[in-house]
């Protein structure tokens, strides 16, 4: 595949794989690849796919893009070309080194092993739009936590859904679970919950030929593919930290053996938030666990009059299957493979560093009223679930925009606030509101050209 290696002024180089589709430059949010500057025009130039190769044309910009030290309007790039835009270099290389090991390889004409299948992720657009259709036969509204539910489910991670009871959110996870041929399990969390509820337990038998008695392991709940911990802070720690190995390793560990689980698994654990008389909030290195916190809001006027009709009619019936579990397990290493570019994952580890309340990138407010930031966590999950994003619309490119979209959902319960924010009414919302219009993207001098994803 094609690759841009864009040298830096501080003389490191970074690469971009150039997909089959055009690529802007320029300042504008909207461009993959993003430079900074007041040389640069907010759309440059682009790259795009052309019968003989890849092209780059000027898009009217003020200060011109230059091939081999020429002003160009439009040129078809040849391997080793350098493209210079406001003091940038782009070195233009066809991977032909990497092509030719490729072809040789067993199995040619097949993604490379660490490479990824575009029209893999291109065919995923479709069938998040079908998964959209089945379970819009049964739930109405609620389209942005439905996309943010699928969305941590390719990048393997787990949900933390917050709302008041009536909001569909069992009914909203049985019905993804129903479209995506996935087993389906739910556990009611109450004080009297033990582990062993969970994870399984032991039974003694007796063999009926040998009489020889042995303990057989019965596999609780947590051994299927969609587990819902349904009001998941109304149990002890113990039956909470039951999970965690579980939600972690993908595995569950009982009298010295170990039991994998079936792949693949998903976490959707509920909390109410209005009634909190007798709970146990999840410790924060729990709630670490959980990839995403996605808060569950009333349906606007017009779903709310549509629930009313479909639910007291007929029984909507099942919603058609669109993937297996097979298939999803192969789109989340798609997901692992998908390539990022260093100027995105950049802005991520800038935002979740500049969360940390006395360090240097910590701006006041978070000094003000941050208690504990986030951690490293926090930038992998940023980065998973913007590229989660982007396969589930089908681009192979993941921006700085696909970040700031999954930010709220991964900081809101890693930032811990302080009396001083309880008291002016600053909630975390706020704060990752107010990172979001804080921390800028990263300039061309200490990344030269962004990228994305």
């Amino acid at each position: 595949m094609p690759i841009l290696r864009i040298r830096a002024s501080s003389g490191k180089e970074f690469t971009y794989r150039l997909p089959n589709a055009p690529v802007q430059i320029g300042r504008s949010p909207s461009c993959q690849i993003r430079l900074a500057g007041e040389r640069v025009s907010r759309h440059h130039a682009q790259i795009e796919p052309a019968p003989e190769g890849f092209v780059i044309a000027d898009l009217g910009s003020g200060n011109g893009t230059l091939v081999n030290g020429e002003r160009v309007e439009r040129k078809l790039l040849a391997h080793g070309d350098q493209v210079v835009i406001a003091g940038v270099t782009f070195v233009f290389d066809r991977g032909e080194a990497a092509e030719l090991a490729e072809a040789a390889a067993p199995g040619a004409g097949t993604p490379a092993e660490g490479g990824i299948d575009e029209q893999a992720v291109r065919n995923m657009k479709v069938a998040s739009e079908a998964i959209r259709a089945e379970v819009n036969k049964i739930i109405v509204g609620q389209a942005e936590v439905l996309d943010q539910v699928l969305a941590a489910m390719l990048a393997r991670g787990h949900c933390l859904m917050v709302g008041v009871p009536g909001l569909a959110k069992t009914l909203m996870i049985r019905t993804i679970a129903a479209a995506l041929d996935l087993e389906f399990k739910r556990v009611q969390f109450t004080p009297d919950l033990m582990p062993s509820d969970i994870t399984g337990t032991e039974v003694l038998e007796e063999d009926p030929n040998t009489k020889e008695r042995i303990f057989r392991f019965i596999k609780g709940p947590v051994f299927t593919n969609i587990l819902l911990a349904d009001e998941i802070n109304r149990t002890p720690p113990k039956t909470q930290a039951a999970l965690l190995e579980a939600m972690q390793e993908h595995r569950v560990t009982a009298s010295g053996y170990t039991y994998r689980l079936r792949e693949p698994f998903f976490v959707l654990a509920t909390q109410n938030p209005i009634e909190q008389e007798g709970t146990y909030p999840l410790p924060e290195a729990q709630l670490d666990r959980f990839m995403f916190m996605l808060r569950v809001d009333y349906p606007a006027r017009a779903e709310e009059i549509e629930i009313a009709v479909k639910t007291t009619r007929e029984d909507p019936g099942t919603p058609q299957q669109v993937l297996t579990g097979d298939e999803i397990v192969t789109l989340q290493g798609l997901v692992r493979k998908m390539p990022v570019s260093d100027y995105v994952v950049t802005f991520a580890a800038d935002l979740v560093r500049a969360s940390r309340p006395k360090t240097p990138p910590a701006p006041k407010f978070i000094n003000d009223f941050v208690t504990w930031g986030a951690g490293p966590r926090a930038v992998q999950y940023l980065t998973l679930g913007a590229k989660a994003r982007a396969m589930l619309d089908g681009r192979v490119n993941v921006s700085c925009a696909d970040v700031r979209a999954v930010a709220p959902i991964v900081l809101r319960h890693r930032l811990f606030t302080n009396f001083n924010a309880d008291a002016e009414g600053v909630d975390s919302d706020r704060i990752v509101e107010m990172l979001l219009k804080e921390i800028k993207e990263p300039e061309a001098k200490n990344l030269p050209g962004a990228e994305t994803p």
